[in-house]
C-alpha cells in the first residue's frame, strides 16, 4: 500500500451483558484478522485458571491500580462486580499510530470514557443476546462463576442493556458464525472511513496534478 494511503488505526469496542458472546466474538476476530490486536487491561481481580499475565490481563494490586489512575495512565477505568479494570493508554495509542486496530472488551462505563478521550478513533458495538433465558443458559454452561455470581450477573443485565442506544452498532448474537460475519462487515466499513486515512487528501491532490 502507498505510504500516502496508510490509515490510522481504530478502537473497536465490544460491549454486552456477561454471557452475550462478546468474548467469543473477540477471540474469533483476533484469530482471523491479523490487522487487529487485543487491548490488554489492568485489573485488580485474581487470575482465572489458564489466564496469562500480560496476555489476558495485567494483574495489579488495588493500591497500584489507584496509582495508575492518579498518574493518568488509563484511557478508561471502571469498577465491575467489586473489581477494578482499566486500559493502559500507551500501548493503545502506539498501535493506532502504526495503523493497527485495537479491540476492546469493555462495559458501557469504559466506552463512555473512551468517547471522551478519543471519539474520532472509536467504533462501538453492543452485542445483544437473543433472550434473557439464553443469556442465563450461556452463563451456566461456561461454568466459570458460582451460583451467586450468575444471579448477580443476571440482575445487572437489564441495566447494561439499557445503554444500547449509546453505541454505534447493535449486533444480535443468535448464531455465532453469523454474528462474526456481521462484526467483520462493521470493521471493513469503519476501516474505509475517510477520516481514518489522513494521507488521502494529499494522494487525491497528486492524482489531480497528473497529466
Amino acid at each position: 500500500m502507498s505510504n500516502e494511503l496508510q490509515r490510522r488505526g481504530l478502537m473497536l469496542v465490544l460491549s454486552s451483558p456477561s454471557g452475550a458472546g462478546k468474548t467469543t466474538l473477540s477471540r474469533r476476530l483476533l484469530q482471523t484478522d491479523p490487522d487487529i490486536v487485543m487491548s490488554v487491561s489492568a485489573t485488580t481481580r485474581a487470575p482465572r485458571p489458564n489466564e496469562v499475565e500480560g496476555q489476558d490481563y495485567f494483574f495489579v494490586s488495588p493500591a497500584k491500580f489507584d496509582q495508575m489512575v492518579e498518574a493518568g495512565e488509563f484511557l478508561e477505568h471502571a469498577s465491575v462486580f467489586g473489581n477494578k479494570y482499566g486500559t493502559p493508554r500507551g500501548p493503545v495509542m502506539a498501535a493506532l499510530e502504526a495503523g493497527k486496530d485495537v479491540l476492546f472488551d469493555i462495559d458501557w462505563q469504559g466506552t463512555q470514557q473512551l468517547k471522551v478521550q478519543a471519539r474520532e478513533d472509536l467504533a462501538s458495538v453492543f452485542v445483544l443476546p437473543p433472550s434473557k433465558a439464553e443469556l442465563e443458559r450461556r452463563l451456566r454452561i461456561r461454568a466459570q462463576d458460582s451460583e451467586a455470581v450468575v444471579r448477580q450477573r443476571m440482575a445487572k443485565a437489564s441495566d447494561e442493556l439499557s445503554h444500547w442506544a449509546e453505541y454505534d452498532y447493535l449486533l444480535l448474537n443468535d448464531d455465532i458464525q453469523h454474528a462474526q460475519g456481521k462484526l467483520e462487515e462493521i470493521l471493513r466499513v469503519e476501516r474505509s472511513r475517510r477520516a481514518r486515512q489522513p494521507g488521502l487528501a494529499r494522494f487525491v491532490q497528486k492524482l489531480m496534478r497528473e497529466d
